[in-house]
């Protein structure tokens, strides 16, 4: 359990005794009040529910209400990130390597190199430098 220090004036504390005497019913009111004896503080979202309910009983003092409300400006807002659009594909395939490995394979369909570089081509992983020219080089031969 955490120890708060002894402070002389808590307006938290006072708003919320003030709104539990109004409206001793209150489960919201009731609860936050529990965890503000408990803990020590409530969230941001707490405080301006508290605000929200004080601030329609005529019995709290407005120079209250508006430390009440500097305690709230003071606390950090955590805002959600926007929703991430959809990234495009980190791997393309090369359409012209796709037509030479169709185009050797058409002449010769059990050239193991080419028949490899399909397999590679079909899961998305990328030709490196030397199997593109060896492709290149593969369909040269057989077109002549």
């Amino acid at each position: 359990m955490l120890q708060r220090k002894k402070i002389d004036v808590d307006v938290v504390k006072d708003i919320l005794h003030l709104v539990l005497q109004a409206r001793p019913a209150d489960a919201f009111v009731q609860s936050i009040a529990k965890q503000y004896d408990e803990r020590g503080s409530l969230s941001k979202k707490q405080l301006e529910g508290l605000h929200g309910k004080a601030s329609r009983i005529a019995s709290v003092p407005p120079a209250k209400l508006a430390t009440l409300e500097a305690i709230i400006k003071k606390k950090l807002t955590r805002e959600r990130s926007a929703a991430t659009t959809i990234a495009t594909p980190l791997f393309r395939k090369d359409e012209e390597a796709g037509a030479l490995i169709d185009a050797v394979l058409a002449k010769a369909p059990q050239h193991k190199r080419v028949l490899f570089l399909k397999a590679k081509y079909d899961n998305n992983e990328p030709l490196t430098a030397t199997e593109q020219t060896e492709l290149k080089k593969f369909a040269q031969l057989l077109t002549k």
